[in-house]
């Protein structure tokens, strides 16, 4: 005679299978869903990371089987100065670029926080030049804006001003890039201005009643209160700036010119992995360039702990 415990022992039994499979159907349907992001994450990404790591220890044109030569392309960039001047080039770019981008970012942003006529209008189209940010077009026309005959000698000649070939001259070939680099801030522009509409007003009027001006304000209220958003614009930005490379490509004709001045280090890896076919020594510089983009993230997340701020 089966006891009522057989009934229950059975009937929980049962209930978990019946939880196993549905556990299992709605897995394999979320798999399903997440097929096409795992071929694209394996297969345009993890696999060419692995094997761009295998090739960077290998002596490969492309052209024929890769051989396994250890570290020793590490070793010829430490020995190669085309490397140094790229690095160098880079990180001027870098540390001017930045600031200045994400400094007019913000000054904008203040400009444009508050509601008025026709507020939104000026809003895009100083946020139009990102949308344009690295395209062929705009450093084309970047480098007819700056060359000898372009609209920027032009309106000096109205000041009596004789300009210059500035892409062409050393001294200033970088900076017209630095000047492009800067122009397109309108993604920081807009994060800023999301969280400049998120500081309550109150804060502001309390101010006003202790008698703090616009400045004391802007350093004691506002500049706290963004350093969050700061914080993810530097980072962003800092990422973005390493891997430049379509405005100093287009600029300079893919050399670098005039006199390597323009020559970031994402223009000299192409030049060594599509111009001289090293892709065994490209390899070994992007993951120069991965290591060093990592180092300085991983600083700014070590120094965040002293000035970002979070309510």
């Amino acid at each position: 005679m089966i006891k009522v415990n057989d009934y229950i022992t059975k009937g929980v039994y049962m209930n978990k299978t019946k939880e196993k499979r549905k556990f299992t159907v709605k897995s394999l349907k979320g798999y399903i869903f997440l097929l096409p992001w795992l071929i694209g994450f394996f297969g345009l990404t993890a696999f060419p990371m692995l094997a761009s790591l295998y090739f960077s220890l290998c002596d490969y044109d492309m052209l024929t089987a890769p051989v396994f030569i250890g570290i020793k392309n590490y070793i010829n960039l430490l020995a190669d100065p085309k490397f140094k001047i790229s690095l160098v080039v880079t990180l001027k770019f870098v540390f001017i670029s930045v600031p200045l981008q994400l400094a007019f970012a913000l000054l904008i942003a203040l400009m444009l926080k508050k509601n008025r006529k026709g507020i939104k209008i000026y809003r895009a189209i100083f946020y139009l030049p990102s949308l344009f940010g690295g395209s062929v077009a705009v450093s084309i026309l970047w480098k007819q804006l700056f060359n000898k005959e372009g609209l920027f000698n032009q309106v000096l000649a109205i000041y009596g001003i004789e300009g210059i070939n500035w892409i062409a001259t050393p001294s200033t070939a970088l900076n017209t890039l630095i000047v492009l680099a800067v122009w397109q801030f309108g993604s920081s522009m807009v994060i800023f201005l999301a969280s400049l509409k998120q500081i309550p007003e109150d804060y502001y009027e309390a101010s006003r009643i202790d008698g703090a001006g616009k400045i004391k304000q802007f350093f004691s209220i506002t500049l706290p209160l963004l350093t969050p958003m700061v914080f993810f614009n530097i980072v962003m930005a800092f990422i973005n700036a390493f891997q430049s490379f379509t405005s100093a490509y287009i600029i300079s004709n893919g050399t670098g010119a005039p006199v390597n001045s323009t020559l970031f280090y994402s223009l000299y890896l192409y030049q060594k992995a599509f111009g001289s076919f090293q892709m065994g020594y490209a390899a070994a510089m992007a993951w120069v360039l991965l290591a060093i983009i990592g180092s300085f993230t991983a600083i700014l997340f070590l120094s965040a702990k002293k000035w970002v701020f979070y309510e």
